[in-house]
């Protein structure tokens, strides 16, 4: 049995930011690369693949290259600062509040850019503050600090938007208990909360808040990251995109978009940044199959417990 195919605009779903600061194009591109010597050219493959919107970390280690790619297109004068979403991160050495702006003026400084469209904290737990990224003990365990709470970082990032030059501010990969506790004190709300998420690990309960306070909800890893098990295997999943004629990877980004999240793909192959971005509408028996029928759950990355990344990409492509 076969669906009917749907050719829609569904690529271009913008999600109100919900403080007023404009809206976040749902489909978003990552910067997490494994050979960093890849990023300027894929970023500028991803521009012109139509990605508008562009995650970035302090973390990631490669502002700078992502800067060179956005002023390149940027003078070319086929695509302007403001039809481009940029998202860039306030590492876990930075969160004393004392340290926030220096972090986000550098950041601004390496991309090249007067201002950033949402800057998250990039997870709720504090390193030891520092130039060293990843602060261990001579034991090899991280350094954590015990001096600032998630609430004093958050008054900075407030303090921020207060300015101008930062239109939102947001959370990752952050639990829901301890989103619950930001939202109940903020005086300006999370806009953007990037959290893991796919069909394996659907967090429909974190979505369903964040949808009640217009928080939009940022997927990394839709696809499942290439980790086993692996997604795009799925059987449910691979029938479906048989069935609508589109890849694996474009069901479940599609499925993604339908519920009302944002996601973030990342690649460096030129083929995989135009099949990520061409996504259609899927049909509500598609959707519903997903949510139904397939059990499995998993989280893949541990960062959520630890403040420590999981993983980076496999591979470049």
């Amino acid at each position: 049995m076969s669906y009917e195919v749907i050719r829609d605009e569904l690529r271009d779903t913008r999600l109100p930011l919900n403080n007023g600061a404009g809206a976040m194009p749902a489909v978003g591109f990552g910067t997490l690369f494994r050979d960093l010597s890849t990023t300027t050219e894929a970023v500028k493959c991803a521009l012109e693949a139509g990605f508008r919107h562009f995650d970035c970390a302090e973390r990631y280690r490669n502002e700078e290259q992502i800067g060179v790619a956005f002023q390149q297109v940027f003078d070319a004068g086929r695509i302007r600062r403001e039809e481009v979403f940029i998202t860039t991160k306030l590492w876990n050495t930075n969160h004393r509040p004392e340290r926030v702006r220096a972090a986000f003026e550098a950041s601004c400084q390496r991309l090249q850019v007067d201002y950033i469209d949402c800057y998250l904290i990039h997870t709720p737990f504090a390193f030891q503050a520092g130039d060293d990224q990843d602060p261990r003990d001579i034991y090899g365990h991280v350094i954590y600090d015990g001096g600032v709470t998630l609430l004093e970082t958050w008054r900075a990032m407030e303090s921020l938007v207060d300015e101008g030059r930062c239109k939102s501010i947001g959370l990752s990969d952050i639990t829901l208990d301890a989103l619950k506790a930001i939202v109940a004190a903020a005086r300006i709300k999370p806009a953007v909360v990037q959290i893991e998420s796919h069909p394996y690990l659907p967090e429909w309960e974190l979505l369903a808040f964040c949808k009640e306070h217009g928080i939009i909800v940022l997927a990394f890893a839709p696809l499942g990251h290439g980790m086993v098990p692996n997604v795009l295997q799925e059987p449910v999943i691979t029938g479906i995109a048989q069935r609508v004629q589109k890849t694996p990877a474009q069901v479940l980004l599609a499925w993604a978009v339908q519920r009302g999240t944002a996601f973030l793909t990342t690649s460096a192959t030129p083929s995989h940044i135009q099949e990520n971005v061409d996504i259609s509408t899927l049909p509500h028996r598609a959707m519903h199959e997903i949510k139904d029928e397939i059990t499995t759950r998993i989280r893949f990355n541990s960062v959520v417990e630890t403040g420590v990344p999981g993983f980076i990409p496999a591979r470049s492509a």
